[in-house]
């Protein structure tokens, strides 16, 4: 059994207000895995280079946190905005 930090439950309520991907770009990274390497961050306080490669490269995983942090996604997904 692979553990995951979230329930497929709490997934439903978040994958709608993620953002799709448009244009030419190459297909992003299952956004479940990225979340999950996000959490598993956070919640172990260790660095970003440090997320275990079962949730993908870290550095994909910094960058989309980033990218989310500065269009908005988190305070949508929080309920911030």
């Amino acid at each position: 059994m692979v553990r995951q930090e979230i329930s497929d439950e709490e997934w439903a309520v978040i994958a709608p207000l993620l953002p799709v991907a448009v244009g030419r770009s190459r297909p992003w990274l299952d956004h479940r895995a990225v979340v999950e390497g996000i959490v598993w961050r956070f919640r172990t306080g260790a660095p970003w280079r440090d997320v275990p490669e079962r949730f993908g490269p870290w550095n994909t995983i910094y960058k989309r946190f980033d990218r989310w942090a500065r269009d908005g996604t988190w305070d949508r997904l929080l309920g911030l905005r």
